[in-house]
């Protein structure tokens, strides 16, 4: 199964209680249903495991995708770009990487 992880912060002044209310109600439903993914998760990060609280990135995405060109498709519609276009209103500097499970 292939999954896009994505690594972003938050542009400046962007208030995180209004990105999460945007990624409950608008992106995770919206993503969950394209055609092509299995599963949707965002994770707003906490810290790093020795204790700091200064990781790298604020939030991760874990987008599971089933069938990429399936997914590739939907993303490519007015109503997935609109809100890939709020998404970067919120996110600065993400990162999408591409992954593939070793198992």
């Amino acid at each position: 199964m292939t999954t896009v992880v994505v690594l972003f912060n938050l542009q400046e002044g962007v208030d995180p209680a209004e990105y999460e209310e945007w990624a409950r109600t608008v992106d995770i439903p919206n993503v969950r249903r394209l055609s092509g993914c299995s599963g949707f998760e965002v994770l707003r990060t906490e810290g790093l495991m020795n204790g700091s609280p200064d990781a790298p990135f604020a939030y991760v995405e874990l987008i599971h995708i089933e069938d990429m060109a399936d997914f590739r498709s939907a993303v490519s519609v007015p109503e997935a770009q609109a809100v890939a276009a709020q998404f970067r209103t919120f996110a600065e500097g993400a990162t999408f990487m591409v992954t593939e499970s070793i198992e």
